[in-house]
């Protein structure tokens, strides 16, 4: 018998949080499917597996270098080790070692969050120490180089809907920090869709999720300068051996960047014309109302904003939608404030009906 739901007593999820790591993030396509059956199918030497598909990658997003790691988050840690031991063969076996003082990595106050797990994790499982610049909002270009030491390793950017999102200093302001301190700029970018711009920038080395915006399987991407992708290559032989990524995975990932960059995702018009029924028949509902909104970090995103009022509470509306198989995972950010959003891009128009029907017998 294959696996099901009943087999493995799983309830179906209808996912309108988003692509969101508890979920499973995305689901991937029959192309990528396929990669990942080639890759099942049949043996490689890893290494250069791992080499190769980074080349193809690299000649495809036009930039120096790239490697494919098990998350975004992985991505996080090895990046962090590869700029302290910058190659060093005895820090890749031992990356805690008191040899190496170089260990501060200095990111903006509102950039230091907890995604799922805090970003100061990934910095020091990768042997750095979070140095944080700034205030929980606001950050300037001057705030981040008064942080810089001689035990400085690295600046680190944070691009998430997560993060502080006003009085941060760009991308390329932290850039040319870096530049004039002769410092590299790592940049996390994982859940953003333009898989150029950070790199155009100025970072040295940029990470993606490979099953967000892109829509592969689990995986993650580092793209960057030569040496310095050479450096988070070389943390295989250390931290980077328990972040392992299978043969599988890293074909099927590799599928998921040509096709995405192909075809692209979902254009923000498209999203709302798709909402447009949703948000007419929520409306109708008593103690609902509903309108669009776009991604508050400002990506061509839009969603569907629900404000709770009457006999019930965002939080227990939430928690009812949970409760049925299919259960329905929503954006639960502003519930303290009575709002429930609704992230479409991987629900269908059979789906946002359903969901609509499930708030009518919740708010009646």
């Amino acid at each position: 018998m294959t696996i099901n739901f009943e087999k493995l007593g799983l309830k179906e999820v209808i996912n309108a949080s988003g692509r969101m790591t508890i979920l499973g993030v995305s689901k991937v396509s029959e192309s990528v499917l396929a990669a990942q059956r080639f890759g099942g199918e049949h043996f490689f030497e890893m290494a250069d597996l791992s080499e190769k598909t980074g080349a193809y990658i690299a000649q495809l997003l036009k930039v120096d270098d790239a490697q494919i790691v098990s998350s975004a988050s992985a991505g996080i840690a090895q990046s962090v080790a590869a700029v302290i031991g910058k190659g060093d063969f005895y820090h890749a076996y031992h990356p805690y070692t008191d040899r190496i003082k170089q260990r501060e990595i200095i990111l903006p106050k509102g950039h230091n969050v907890d995604y799922g797990t805090p970003v100061e994790v990934m910095v020091e499982q990768g042997g750095g120490k979070v140095v944080e610049a700034g205030y929980a909002n606001m950050c300037s270009a001057e705030h981040l180089e008064m942080m810089i030491t001689e035990n400085t390793a690295a600046i680190l950017y944070v691009k998430s809907h997560h993060t502080v999102q006003k009085s941060m200093l760009t991308v390329e302001e932290a850039a040319a920090v870096a530049n004039r301190n002769q410092l590299p700029l790592i940049v996390d970018a994982a859940a953003e869709e333009d898989l150029s711009f950070y790199y155009k920038a100025g970072a040295d080395l940029v990470i993606y999720s490979g099953a967000k915006a892109i829509e592969g399987p689990s995986a993650g991407l580092v793209i960057g300068k030569k040496n310095k992708i050479e450096w988070v290559r070389l943390q295989g032989k250390g931290i980077g051996r328990a972040m392992k990524i299978g043969k599988d995975n890293i074909l099927g990932f590799t599928q998921a960047i040509e096709d995405y960059l192909n075809n692209g995702s979902e254009s923000g018009d498209s999203m709302k014309k798709r909402l447009a029924p949703f948000i007419e028949s929520v409306n109708q509902i008593d103690g609902l109302t509903a309108k669009v909104v776009q991604d508050g970090a400002g990506r061509d995103i839009y969603r569907a904003n629900v404000h709770v009022s009457g006999n019930h509470t965002a939080k227990e509306v939430i928690a009812e939608l949970k409760k049925e198989s299919p259960a329905v995972y929503t954006r639960e950010y502003q519930a303290n404030n009575g709002v429930i959003e609704f992230d479409i891009r991987s629900v269908d128009a059979k789906e946002m009906a359903l969901i609509a029907a499930r708030l009518r017998e919740i708010m009646n």
